[in-house]
């Protein structure tokens, strides 16, 4: 990714340097305008939702933080003595993660090119994101079985998005036919900095562990959110 094409590198590099950042603006073809609060990104541990704080608990051995951000997980985690390497696709979050002492590379979880193994794989913030689609659901756990160490798992969070759907009488107005509802399409922007649209994919648990099975993974719910979000820990069976 061209730093002219990284708005979400562009926001945490002026949040980190300045004290505060503008807008990150969110489009989507399926939803309103929105914004991520830049702030959240440098979240420290207190700020951070429960889900989050047991995923860094359970945290073990060689750890891989995927799509990291500013690398607030990555800080905590070295806090905590534990060893951690962050990958990010923007080169602007990476350049401000190696500032704060993460040991950051710029990579896409999906380029063998980049090689290891761990015994955490941790993917955070809607981690299932990264996925995309269902679609790319056997080479995302074929990846997995390149970068997991024997017996290490991935830790992953994710939401069930059919509260979007859910009529006043409690039924919910999916379309079966059509593809997954929780994949998204997204695009980011920040000042004049526009970014490329990409796919995004929230997943409910029964989903995905539908797909785990599939792939040779076994999926185990670690704990539910007040929301329709969870936490699943996805182990090779």
């Amino acid at each position: 990714m061209k730093a002219l094409k990284d708005p979400m590198g562009a926001a945490i590099n002026d949040y980190f340097r300045n004290g505060r950042a503008a807008k990150l603006r969110v489009f989507s073809s399926q939803f309103d305008e929105d914004e991520i609060p830049v702030a959240d990104l440098f979240r420290d541990y207190e700020q951070m939702p429960y889900l989050e704080k047991m995923a860094l608990g359970l945290a073990h051995g060689r750890i891989l933080d995927v799509g990291a951000g500013s690398g607030c997980h990555s800080v905590v985690l070295q806090g905590m003595g534990k060893e951690v390497t962050a990958i990010d696709i923007s080169p602007l979050s990476v350049a401000v993660m190696k500032e704060r002492g993460v040991d950051a590379r710029q990579t896409d979880l999906f380029d063998e090119s980049f090689t290891g193994r761990y015994d955490t794989i941790l993917m955070l913030m809607n981690g299932s994101g990264i996925i995309g689609t269902t679609e790319n659901m056997p080479r995302f756990f074929s990846r997995m079985k390149q970068l997991l160490a024997p017996d290490g798992y991935i830790l992953m969070d994710s939401s069930d998005l059919k509260y979007l759907y859910e009529d006043e009488d409690g039924s919910f107005d999916i379309d079966l036919a059509g593809d997954y509802y929780g994949q998204l399409d997204y695009r980011m922007q920040y000042k004049n900095i526009k970014g490329d649209t990409f796919d995004w994919l929230y997943i409910d648990f029964q989903t995905l562990s539908y797909y785990a099975e599939q792939n040779g993974f076994k999926a185990e719910l670690v704990e539910q959110g007040d929301h329709y979000d969870y936490l699943a820990k996805l182990s090779l069976s």
